[in-house]
């Protein structure tokens, strides 16, 4: 079969070559974005995503299941996302473009695979983004509630389903977001520094203050339900490592891509990881492990029952405001970049890939996604937004660890290129981990999940197959032969 005549039978199966996937060589028109991004700027944008409504609420759910075992449970939870972030790193610093594992997928798995890999980071980022704007809603009138006396109606807090109207604060939310990255990348990310300054500096007063009520006995029985029970607690706390992998769609924009993508991602997971088990060690010691059920296993009252005061109620529910807005923020903007890829290979409509000359940014993509949002945000409740959001993660994460393992057989990395250690170990046990996450899920999302997948072959088939910009090109001009 002739080189040529390979990627036009068998369009699923069409691959690009790494070297093909450069943006240096990407068509021109308005293609490309700017290079702003340094190693900071990219770990506080994995940081930002990372930290969030995970850690201030997850203990209310997972203690109970692991008891002062949950610092174990957040080990065991770190070391899947670990291997999952040394996947990206590998993926990152091979394709340092604009929805970074997508192009990678494109190289090592072949185009119609790369379009279900990207289905699903969109999946990922925006549900995420529709449920984040509605939780942030929750924890704003929460906020206004306990400093100003008042919240908003109900009517215009929640969505029909639940006797609202529409839910406004979600709204506002992804418009404040939206009005931001239309600005342009770099003016994001420093609103994006600030805030994850803010939201690190509270947990770090909740460390500090917390400290002074530790008190060892707490810490007895340490595994009162044995390991069982720290694995499902680590199944829960997973989800709140979820967001290391956004740092990735910013290859294109990232300053010397190679070295700075694989750095900010390990960076940014050892910033993470040192911040969870400082607050996981100190909210266990602070009371019995039976005190986390319900409302007690808020970092709010945790904190003031070790003070005695009604300031870290204030304290921690600003925390958590600011927080989820750093998240819609970066979902928001990985989403976009993984549009932005796809849509320039030809994959989805031109628009969604055209750049704005005075700010860099992908404007007509990002109203877009943003308008989806705000409609899902406003409408729908949380618990429908909610449950694909795992599900969309995990099928990403399992595609990106087998793009690693074919790449490294087919196209090995250069010298100048991060390689994960201990190859093909790590990214098999972050398929074994992510396929064991999966059987935990409910069966319904399961399902969902198919009928994602199958629309977004489906999409393929019908539009991205025949407009492919890999089809369109010369013979030998970016196809990886099939053997």
């Amino acid at each position: 079969m002739s080189h040529g005549s390979w990627p036009r039978t068998t369009p699923f199966l069409r691959r690009k070559s790494l070297a093909a996937a450069d943006p240096a060589v990407a068509p021109a028109g308005g293609h490309g974005l700017k290079r702003s991004l340094g190693v900071w700027r990219l770990a506080l944008i994995g940081v930002s995503s990372t930290i969030g409504t995970g850690i201030f609420f997850i203990f209310s759910v997972a203690t109970p299941l692991a008891g002062p075992a949950v610092v174990l449970a957040f080990l065991v939870a770190g070391l899947a996302a670990a291997l999952s972030a040394l996947c990206y790193a590998e993926l990152a610093s091979a394709a340092p473009t604009a929805g970074s594992a997508y192009t990678a997928a494109y190289a090592a798995l072949g185009e119609g695979l790369a379009f279900v890999l990207a289905a699903c980071l969109l999946l990922e980022y925006g549900v995420a983004t529709a449920a984040i704007a509605v939780t942030w809603a929750q924890y704003l009138n929460e906020f206004g509630r306990i400093t100003l006396g008042t919240s908003l109606p109900h009517a215009l807090s929640a969505a029909p389903s639940e006797g609202g109207l529409i839910n406004l604060p979600a709204v506002a939310l992804v418009a404040l977001v939206t009005a931001l990255l239309v600005r342009g990348v770099r003016e994001s990310a420093t609103a994006n520094a600030i805030m994850v300054a803010i939201k690190v500096g509270v947990l770090a007063v909740f460390v500090l203050a917390g400290a002074a009520g530790f008190n060892a006995a707490n810490l007895h029985p340490f595994m009162p339900n044995g390991f069982s029970g720290v694995g499902a607690a680590a199944s829960l706390i997973f989800f709140a490592f979820i967001g290391i992998d956004s740092i990735a769609t910013a290859g294109e924009e990232a300053i010397n891509p190679r070295r700075t993508l694989p750095l900010a991602i390990l960076l940014a997971f050892l910033i993470v990881t040192v911040v969870y088990l400082s607050v996981a060690i100190v909210a266990v010691g602070a009371q019995p492990a039976e005190a986390f059920r319900g409302a007690g296993g808020n970092l709010a009252a945790i904190l003031a029952a070790v003070t005695g005061a009604r300031w870290p109620t204030a304290l921690i529910s600003a925390g958590a405001v600011v927080s989820i807005f750093s998240i819609a923020l970066v979902l928001v903007y990985s989403q976009t970049r993984v549009l932005f890829a796809v849509s320039r290979d030809g994959l989805l409509p031109a628009p969604f890939s055209r750049v704005n000359p005075r700010t860099g940014a992908p404007v007509t993509n990002t109203v877009t996604v943003a308008a989806i949002a705000a409609v899902m945000s406003g409408f729908l409740p949380l618990g429908v937004l909610a449950e694909m959001v795992s599900v969309g993660t995990l099928g990403a994460f399992i595609l990106v660890a087998v793009s690693v393992i074919v790449l490294r057989l087919t196209q090995p990395p250069s010298p100048q290129q991060f390689r994960l250690p201990l190859f093909p170990v790590i990214p098999l046990a972050s398929i074994g981990l992510c396929l064991y996450l999966l059987t935990g899920l409910a069966g319904v999302t399961l399902w969902m999940f198919a009928g994602w997948l199958a629309a977004s072959v489906a999409v393929y088939l019908l539009y991205g197959a025949k407009r492919s910009r890999l089809a369109q090109a010369p013979c030998g001009s970016g196809a990886a032969d099939a053997g």
